[in-house]
């Protein structure tokens, strides 16, 4: 058995396992939660294609200018949307900053969820969708960092702040991208079947 036959039937038992409830429910129906996942996620296919545009984050040295891409695509029919970040310096040497992220929707929670990888580190964080593009956020102690995205059809502007438990807040990111173009990743190369 493929490791992700595996994971797929982990996730089914593990919710068969759930409760009493989801024992008296019967297992959830995939085509179901298939059709709710890509109905809401299909508030952020503002997000799909080919991102690029000047960004800025601070760092123990300070202010550091960067040129930052982002390929955004969909997996799974629709029900997630894959994100690639990677920023280049201004005289377009690859910067350090590489990231992977996974934006979800969790039917039964009615929540969304923003799963991230970067520089050595992952985590899943709350987010929120909203009418001009969404918020994420990562605790930090008693603080937190919040991402705030908003977007026009060809603009995508995030900013990042550190946000203090006295509500104080700090600037310590922000992108400013155009869409440049429609991408086929990550589905380019997806198995079309059996080969002989």
């Amino acid at each position: 058995m493929g490791w992700a036959h595996a994971a797929a039937v982990a996730l089914i038992v593990a919710a068969i396992a759930g409760g009493a409830s989801a024992q008296d429910r019967g297992p959830p129906d995939p085509a179901a939660l298939l059709k709710a996942q890509k109905a809401a996620m299909t508030a952020l296919d503002w997000t799909h294609g080919r991102w690029q545009g000047p960004a800025w984050s601070t760092n123990a040295a300070g202010r550091h200018e960067i040129i930052q891409t982002e390929r955004v695509g969909t997996m799974l029919d629709g029900s997630l949307v894959a994100i690639e970040g990677k920023s280049f310096e201004t005289d377009g040497k690859p910067a350090a900053f590489n990231a992977f992220g996974i934006m979800s929707y969790d039917p039964d929670r009615k929540a969304f969820a923003f799963h991230s990888y970067a520089q050595g580190r992952a985590g899943e964080f709350p987010l929120e969708v909203t009418p001009a593009g969404y918020v994420w956020t990562i605790a930090a102690g008693p603080s937190k960092i919040r991402y705030t995205a908003t977007h026009t059809a060809d603009t995508w502007r995030e900013v990042g702040e550190f946000v203090r438990p006295d509500g104080g807040v700090t600037q310590i990111f922000e992108m400013n991208l155009r869409r440049v173009g429609d991408t086929d990743w990550p589905m380019a190369g997806q198995a079309k079947g059996p080969q002989k």
